[in-house]
């Protein structure tokens, strides 16, 4: 069978550990809407209220975790939509083994492991077998005009999800 090339989703030559910030996409697979919208933006060190949808509450705390995992790695904003995730991401120290691929793994397997037990329990939606799409959207942030330009599309999004999804 002849299958259709596909699209490199990566910078050739880019080493994607060095310093710099990423702005990420996560879909959910098949794009089901597994999570709570939410309206307000976060960054990675606010504290999120105990009351907040538990599916929406993996994500938070893996954002949360994510430095623990990767020292050189800071959430700056992330929001959390129905059927995916945005974040601005970034990797502080270079050489320190921090690829965003590792981190992107790292992310989504653990919060797939936590939904995976609140399935189990009883209190979260199921999914068929994957949380995630295989793959994620990155994009490399140039410059600061770049960085503000992510940033307000990230701070926009909710409000636009609620006028695309009526």
């Amino acid at each position: 069978m002849n299958y259709p090339i596909r699209k490199p989703l990566r910078l050739p030559h880019y080493d994607y550990s060095e310093t710099g910030c990423y702005f990420i996409t996560l879909c959910t697979q098949g794009r089901l809407l597994l999570f709570e919208l939410e309206n307000n933006p976060r960054t990675g060190d606010e504290i999120v209220a105990p009351d907040c949808a538990p599916q929406n509450q993996i994500l938070h705390n893996w954002v949360r975790a994510l430095p623990s995992y990767f020292p050189s790695v800071c959430v700056d904003l992330y929001v959390i939509l129905p059927d995916h995730l945005h974040m601005l991401l970034s990797i502080n120290r270079p050489g320190t083994n921090s690829a965003l691929s590792d981190i992107m793994q790292c992310f989504k397997s653990g919060t797939t492991k936590d939904y995976i037990a609140g399935v189990k329990e009883g209190c979260l939606r199921p999914f068929d077998r994957k949380l995630w799409q295989k793959s994620y959207y990155d994009h490399v942030i140039r410059n600061h005009s770049d960085y503000l330009e992510i940033w307000q599309y990230i701070a926009n999004n909710p409000k636009k999800w609620i006028i695309d999804h009526p």
